[in-house]
């Protein structure tokens, strides 16, 4: 079972990332790969089970669930439902801590999932980069831009 650990530091505040990251029907207004996002069955997107429905910028459809969400930990689960990519039983864990010296943040982003035989390495580079990393230049660009 592949496992993905990526991690990064933003050189902002804890709670100004988290308010970014907390909105999990937000990630189309930062992450580079999301096109559009909708909370189905209109519940709110805070709310543990919400499922999320969104199209990525090269057309494709996946959801997601709302797996846990912790304002003191800072942190949130989620699992995919649906995607076109064959990222199975994929389940992913984000978290924020703070580091005092300048008060920035330690992002920690990992997944573990499963996928067809061959498929491992180039599923495994795809997410690290294209969805991770991709995520971690955005969000450092969105809060300095805020700032």
């Amino acid at each position: 079972m592949p496992k993905i650990v990526k991690s990064t530091i933003i050189n902002a505040p804890t709670d100004r990332v988290w308010n970014v990251l907390r909105d999990f029907n937000g990630h189309d207004r930062w992450h580079p790969a999301v096109a559009t996002s909708a909370i189905e069955r209109g519940q709110p997107s805070d709310k543990i089970g919400c499922v999320r429905r969104f199209r990525l910028a090269d057309g494709a459809e996946l959801r997601e669930q709302l797996l846990a969400l912790s304002d003191l930990e800072q942190s949130f689960s989620y699992c995919l439902l649906d995607t076109p990519i064959p990222l199975f039983n994929y389940v992913a864990h984000v978290r924020l801590l703070p580091v005092t010296d300048g008060d920035r943040t330690f992002w920690h982003w990992e997944c573990r999932f499963t996928t067809r035989a061959g498929e491992e390495q180039r599923l495994i580079a795809m997410v690290g980069e294209e969805i991770y990393q991709a995520g971690f230049d955005a969000v450092r660009r969105h809060v300095s831009e805020a700032a």
